[in-house]
């Protein structure tokens, strides 16, 4: 009963919150043809009025993905993303930032950083099936709520109410998710998926064309960034 409500509420918010409606970028109407390399600046991607540092070690250049658990887009593109982060550049470090924009996106993040501190990404996938196949929100109105759906897919998965508890309660995770907030807002994200390269260039699906064109203009940007 308690999930039925959650689920009502969930769509009703995605359907009526205003600060839910930005949450996914619109699919582009058709891929648009990009001949070669030639890329268009406003077009195909912004270059960032005041350019942020880019969190990589020397030698690197960092790609961000800024996505959100709840967006049927992120779903969709990331395991195409994985594929791409198997076999990117060497000098690409890439990483990912979960949005905070309002509750919902603020209890999905803890739940990412929660996965980042026990060491267990290879669960990142199964967040998306678990929201979008199965229809298990893994976020609510009530806050400790959403922490026990949380615990509870992740017990399914192998982990310990312990090692949760833990996790869900250190500090990396508070610092990671008020970092995201901050990111959010420093960048501008209006929409998600959205990939930053390197602190200046910013992208996503709709100004790229295409999924596969994002990722071709993603080695681009990178190996400008890389040789410049």
């Amino acid at each position: 009963m308690i999930r039925a409500l959650a689920r009502r509420w969930f769509t009703l918010a995605v359907c009526a919150a205003g600060f839910l409606l930005p949450a996914c970028a619109k699919e582009p109407a058709a891929p648009k043809p990009i001949p070669g390399d030639n890329w268009v600046v406003g077009a195909n991607y912004n270059v960032l009025a005041r350019p942020q540092p880019a969190d990589a070690p020397a030698g690197k250049v960092a790609v961000v993905e800024f996505f959100w658990y709840g967006c049927p887009h992120c779903a969709a593109i990331d395991p195409m993303i994985q594929t791409w982060n198997a076999k990117k550049a060497g000098y690409i470090q890439f990483s990912r930032t979960h949005i905070v924009w309002g509750p919902v996106h603020a209890q999905h993040a803890k739940l990412y950083y929660t996965l980042l501190a026990l060491d267990r990404l290879d669960l990142h996938p199964k967040v998306f099936e678990e929201i979008h196949q199965n229809h298990d929100l893994l976020a609510a109105q009530d806050e400790t709520q959403a922490r026990s759906m949380q615990q509870s897919f992740l017990e399914k998965n192998g982990v310990s109410k312990k090692d949760f508890d833990a996790a869900y309660d250190s500090m990396s995770v508070q610092v990671n998710v008020q970092k995201a907030r901050d990111d959010t807002q420093r960048f501008a994200i209006e929409n998600v998926p959205t990939i930053v390269v390197n602190g200046t260039y910013v992208t996503n699906v709709a100004m790229a064309g295409s999924p596969a064109q994002l990722l071709r203009l993603i080695d681009y940007l990178a190996a400008r960034e890389k040789h410049n």
